[in-house]
């Protein structure tokens, strides 16, 4: 974290943006009556110094009050300001309340929001109607000191607008961030949602397809609608599995994981029509972050792009479980790689490889050299959950 991060934070934190200048205010007021600092303030236009008196007290407080209104009402409190220290420059008094100008300058620059130009144009019209009169009652100034003076208001009316930008930028990456988070958050559901869905829908067409043909074998066609049933249970099961992720409150109990449903995943697809032979070797860790969802994933595409593609061949699941890494593979027989293998929408064998790669891990899909095709995916064990 930067050190800028750190200071914003802080001042965040404890709503300095609220307090300050209120305090700022309050220490001026009280500090233009300490006697050692009475008629140390601003000297422009060469007045001589004036004791205090009852219109001292009114400067005084027409500079430093309005300060604690400036992120309300920041053109009123410039105004106010402005005219405070008018009266305290044209009676002499230069009293060190005169500080105050320039933060309601910055302040105004800060908070306002129309017409800037114009307020900014207004407060130049009223520095030269102020030189005139402070040229008529004082000894007058340089033409170097009045341009001096002017550029250091200038000065403070920048730092505001500039304050102003920076906090209009850090504003607008922060709706990118979350914008770009909202966004990743639905390719994320989508792609989860294409998962489940795809997988199971393409299990009961195969089977539907297949019962059209078991009109005569009564005892068959039970098993395949008993097959068609169970596969729409357990889609209806990961939806809503799928659906409680998206709760606030989802957590907070256990959770079977996805590798530990491999198998019935496996068996599914056998029910389907598509013969399937499953290997698992090692133990599965107790705490793997997102590789064993992704893992899973990766086993309900390949046998469902079996199903689509290659129903009927001899499919093979490899899942191994070693150190630090999951490693799976489907691989399914064939005459050469079928095209619709190689079909990705992004979220199909793409969106696979992309999730792997995320998690720091290596993905491959194509046809196998004698034919077939293998999908293939090593997950770091540890990944970013």
């Amino acid at each position: 974290m930067t050190t800028r991060r750190r200071l914003t934070g802080l001042w965040q934190r404890f709503r300095a943006e609220e307090w300050l200048l209120p305090l700022i205010g309050a220490a001026l007021f009280v500090a233009s009556f300490v006697p050692s600092l009475q008629g140390e303030g601003t000297m422009l236009g060469g007045v001589p110094d004036r004791p205090f008196d009852a219109l001292a007290l009114v400067a005084i407080s027409l500079q430093s009050a309005p300060l604690a209104l400036c992120r309300r009402w920041p053109v009123a409190a410039l105004a106010l300001v402005a005219l405070g220290f008018a009266v305290d420059q044209l009676l002499g008094y230069h009293t060190i309340a005169g500080t105050a100008l320039p933060l309601a300058l910055v302040a105004a620059a800060f908070y306002t929001e129309r017409h800037r130009r114009a307020i900014a144009a207004v407060c130049s019209v009223a520095y030269v109607v102020l030189a005139l009169a402070l040229s008529q009652v004082g000894a007058g100034e340089s033409p170097a000191g009045w341009i001096a003076f002017y550029g250091a208001l200038v000065l403070a009316w920048g730092i505001g607008a500039w304050l102003r930008a920076v906090r209009i930028a850090e504003a607008e990456h922060r709706r990118r961030v979350a914008e770009e988070t909202r966004t990743a958050e639905r390719t994320r559901i989508a792609r989860e949602l294409h998962d489940v869905v795809t997988h199971h829908v393409t299990a009961m067409v195969v089977q539907a397809e297949a019962a059209r043909y078991l009109t005569a074998a009564p005892e068959r066609l039970d098993q395949t609608l008993d097959a068609i049933t169970d596969t729409g249970r357990r889609a209806v099961t990961d939806l809503r599995h799928l659906l409680d992720l998206l709760n606030p409150d989802h957590g907070t109990g256990t959770r079977t994981p996805p590798v530990g449903r491999v198998l019935p995943l496996v068996e599914q697809t056998r029910r389907a029509g598509q013969p399937v032979e499953f290997t698992e070797e090692g133990t599965p860790a107790a705490s793997t972050g997102s590789a064993d969802l992704v893992a899973f994933r990766i086993v309900q595409e390949g046998l469902t792009n079996a199903l689509k593609y290659a129903h009927g061949a001899p499919t093979r699941v490899r899942l191994c479980h070693g150190e630090g890494e999951i490693t799976v593979e489907v691989e399914t027989d064939g005459e050469g790689g079928s095209p619709g293998f190689t079909e990705g929408s992004g979220r199909g064998l793409a969106g696979l490889r992309e999730r792997v790669e995320v998690l720091g891990g290596e993905f491959s899909a194509g046809p196998r050299a004698a034919g077939g095709f293998l999908v293939r995916g090593r997950i770091p064990a540890k990944g970013a959950a």
